[in-house]
């Protein structure tokens, strides 16, 4: 085939890629629409609960149901499956430290889905500031100022007390949704330090699908299946708090790997400019 002819197929394919994109726009908006629609209209719904299950912590266990319901309904809601591989299971009534990549708007959910354990979360404040949600996360999520020294040790305090009755916590390590073009952004120290002084084994989820279908990039994603693996447990007891780093490294490099090793994932994270 000539050089011209090579040139002339190109422009055609990205053409048609071009225009497909074009006519998918407006279905996607409308997707993404329905996400916040199903999600506040849910809430409404659940309001009279909720006002009744964030009053007193001792109803948290109640409250967990609902979310893990709720959780549920919205993964599911939107067109998605989870397809779920754990290679250990948890026990029931015990403390965990649950790690997972994050770069969904639907990760946190997804984790609430796995878990028949009540967690609470470790999140950024700025969520406060959406309407009627924010009222309830300020309830039941330890919020951290990540710029702020106070806010840090204030969020150690906290995750400190609500494991000393038994609950457990989810952190996103990475603190932060990394660019989309990132395998997996540093993990900071917190979430290992607390498992290590408590010593809690720590539970890394991995979850593949979920940049791919559902990322903050609003104009892509699609339904589609939510592949999700519950890795070996990784445990701090006689772990000293010195060792926090080569800790966070092993369960780095855990999650780092297993993303590394996924086509699909890799082939959606090396994609130029998204497309």
């Amino acid at each position: 085939m000539s050089k011209n002819k090579v040139k002339i197929y190109q422009t055609k394919e990205i053409t048609t890629l071009a225009t497909m994109k074009y006519f998918k726009l407006p279905f996607l908006l409308v997707w993404r629409i329905w996400f916040y629609i199903l999600m506040f209209s849910t809430i409404i719904i659940m309001l009279p609960f909720l006002l009744v299950l964030t009053s007193d912590e001792k109803y948290y266990p109640t409250f967990w149901k609902m979310v893990r319901a709720w959780s549920f309904l919205l993964i599911y809601g939107m067109g998605f499956r989870l397809k779920i591989k754990k290679e250990q299971k948890i026990e029931k009534n015990k403390s965990y430290m649950f790690i997972a990549n994050h770069a969904s708007l639907l990760d946190p959910w997804v984790m609430i889905a796995l878990s028949k354990n009540p967690i609470v979360f470790v999140g950024k404040k700025e969520l406060v500031k959406i309407p009627v949600f924010g009222f309830f996360y300020r309830k039941v999520v330890i919020m951290v100022d990540r710029g702020s020294e106070k806010s840090r040790k204030r969020v150690y305090e906290m995750a400190k007390k609500r494991l000393k009755n038994g609950t457990s916590v989810g952190i996103f390590p990475e603190g932060l949704v990394p660019e989309e073009d990132i395998i997996l952004a540093p993990f900071k120290n917190g979430a290992f330090s607390l498992a290590i002084e408590h010593q809690i084994p720590i539970v890394p989820q991995v979850y593949y699908d979920c940049k791919r279908f559902f990322s903050w990039n609003i104009f892509k994603g699609r339904p589609g299946t939510f592949r999700v693996k519950q890795c070996h447990f990784i445990e701090t007891e006689g772990l000293k708090i010195e060792e926090r780093k080569k800790l966070k490294q092993k369960v780095f490099s855990l999650t780092y790997n297993e993303l590394k090793n996924d086509k699909l994932y890799m082939k959606d994270t090396n994609k130029l400019n998204n497309e």
